[in-house]
């Protein structure tokens, strides 16, 4: 069955359905009254991520009815990705953004065949930028812009780039000179907590004071869209811990193939699986990729452990 998928085919049929899902979640109306709680009030679920999942579900099931289905709203809690084709899905990632009308919101598309992603597409229905990537293929982000000129109006037209959006990207240079994304994530106490709130400021501090005084940290609230901007070179590096395989399976594929890398977020894992739930990700640089790893890595205060 794997080796049937055509990729073209699927990428065509995931862009179409998140440009659906897109409306739906564009015309939604979320406010903190309507949001429920699935752990604490940093993790919020609305009724239009339920709604989205199964729209997606019902769509993927009528053209490939015998591939599995990995979604966040849908998610049985010990499932594991497996060598079959299986389609991921994030059906809002940033549900926090949406219900505040912050616009870093989208819905993450993938398909994960022997357990990789091959097909990735990310779309935000706000800014309508759309990210989409086949393996072995490039990674391109499809945006509106303006054809027009002061003496020739004319409408905004959606134009394809490919990735990153410069064609010569500067080497990396360390973390002195690295604007770097992090989140807080829904986990709030315990060790893992602990790693990142040490981990931040060892980043942002001064250096007199034993920091490596980054140039600034970023959060955009959602792991994909984080992962859209390291693979576009607007990132310099995104260090998460605690998502899961829905939130980065897109966004690891376009990032790849716009030569950016994703290892472990804990120090010394070079190939880590896509479900592994700590990620380290670099955008694509003609130099410098390995040595702001370890730089990096020499930063993390302890071990992250997602495990149960």
């Amino acid at each position: 069955m794997a080796e049937a998928v055509n990729h073209q085919d699927v990428h065509d049929l995931l862009v179409e359905i998140a440009k659906k899902a897109g409306d739906r979640i564009a015309a939604a109306q979320p406010h903190v009254g309507t949001s429920a709680s699935k752990k604490n009030s940093a993790d919020l679920v609305t009724e239009t991520d339920k709604a989205v999942e199964t729209f997606v579900i019902g769509a993927l099931k009528q053209r490939y009815p015998d591939y599995d289905f990995l979604g966040e709203e849908t998610y049985v809690p010990g499932k594991q990705l497996t060598d079959k084709p299986t389609f991921i899905c994030d059906p809002i990632d940033g549900t926090t953004n949406f219900i505040h009308a912050f616009p870093m919101v989208c819905i993450s598309l993938a398909l994960c065949v022997y357990k990789q992603p091959v097909v990735g597409v990310i779309y935000n229905p706000y800014t309508t930028h759309m990210y989409t990537a086949i393996k072995n293929q490039g990674s391109f982000l499809t945006m509106p812009v303006r054809t027009d000129s002061p003496t020739s109006p004319a409408p905004i037209a959606p134009r394809k780039i490919r990735l990153p959006r410069k064609s010569s990207p500067e080497p990396l240079t360390g973390l002195q000179n690295a604007l770097v994304a992090v989140e807080w994530g829904s986990d709030r106490s315990g060790h893992n907590f602990e790693v990142k709130h040490k981990t931040f400021t060892k980043l942002a501090g001064a250096t007199e004071d034993g920091g490596k005084m980054v140039h600034s940290l970023r959060s955009m609230g959602s792991a994909a869209m984080n992962l859209c901007h390291v693979a576009s070179g607007q990132l310099d590096l995104y260090w998460e811990g605690g998502c899961w395989a829905w939130d980065v399976a897109a966004g690891w594929l376009i990032l790849t193939e716009a030569g950016g890398l994703i290892v472990d977020g804990n120090p010394g894992g070079w190939t880590p699986a896509v479900d592994c739930r700590r990620y380290l990700a670099v955008r694509g640089a003609p130099a410098g990729q390995k040595e702001l790893i370890e730089e990096f890595w020499g930063c993390v205060e302890g071990n992250m452990d997602y495990s149960s």
